[in-house]
């Protein structure tokens, strides 16, 4: 415990807190770390580097990796969810004409406003 005195409220927001600290660190690490082994952009020395710098120092490697490659994975991310969906696409046999000419029909029949058609057609068109 934190604070002396038993079973306090404080004691118990100070182990809350903790354990949400704990939880915050988990989830970046397992972000980061699966961000870092996925790129083909750097070598084995670079990740090797960034692994000791993640598990020796593990908040400022965290926040280092964040602010020196958080860019990067956003756009990583953002390419591989367009993939995922792609390939989701090609083994269900959707393609973006058969949901354009749903559009089409949804906009026909008035169940959706222009606006909605051409923004959810520029989405598809990407």
């Amino acid at each position: 415990m934190l604070f002396q005195g038993g079973f306090t409220f404080t004691n118990f927001v100070a182990d809350a807190f903790a354990v949400f600290i704990f939880v915050l660190w988990f989830w970046l690490f397992i972000t980061t770390a699966s961000d870092l082994f996925r790129r083909h952009d750097i070598s084995g020395f670079g990740k090797v580097c960034w692994v000791i710098l993640l598990v020796v120092l593990p908040y400022i490697g965290i926040f280092a990796y964040l602010l020196t490659q958080g860019r990067g994975m956003a756009e990583r991310e953002q390419a591989r969810a367009k993939q995922a969906q792609d390939e989701l696409r090609q083994f269900v046999g959707f393609s973006a004409a058969d949901e354009i000419e749903k559009l089409d029909r949804l906009k026909a029949a008035g169940s959706i406003s222009e606006q909605e058609y051409g923004r959810l057609r520029a989405r598809l068109v990407q």
